[in-house]
């Protein structure tokens, strides 16, 4: 079974968080064989490294593949995107959160993640794997 590694796990290990690394890192662990990111993890890990090379390094470590979005993914998460808009939300263009969420209802796959919030709210049909 393919799982999509949310940014927040990822980044648990590389900033070493003092409540939340030990579990990130016993996840990544157990579904180190087939845990994937997406170019939305990939962004969001570059803001604070100092070059692509750090990013490819740090995530090869891991073990975690890159794949890429299909067009059906970035369908769901202008769809969901516009149901945020339609309840109040704010933000003037789609979240990452949306394109991850989408990704894994595209491929079927459970997210690993401790931000379940906005998963749970527009793609209730995805699978957690959450504290």
């Amino acid at each position: 079974m393919s799982v999509l590694v949310d940014t927040i796990v990822i980044a648990d290990l590389f900033y070493n968080d003092p409540i939340w690394a030990g579990w990130s890192r016993e996840q990544l662990i157990q579904y180190a064989e087939e845990s994937f990111i997406n170019p939305l993890v990939y962004s969001e890990l570059c803001c604070r490294a100092t070059s692509v090379d750090e990013v490819n390094q740090s995530l090869a470590s891991l073990g975690l593949q890159y794949r890429e979005l299909p067009k059906e993914s970035l369908y769901l998460a202008a769809q969901a995107f516009r149901i945020y808009r339609g309840r109040g939300g704010v933000k003037t263009s789609p979240l990452p959160d949306f394109f991850i969420g989408a990704h894994a209802v595209t491929l079927g796959v459970p997210i690993l993640t401790r931000d379940v919030t906005r998963y749970r709210a527009y793609f209730p049909s995805v699978s957690l794997i959450c504290p």
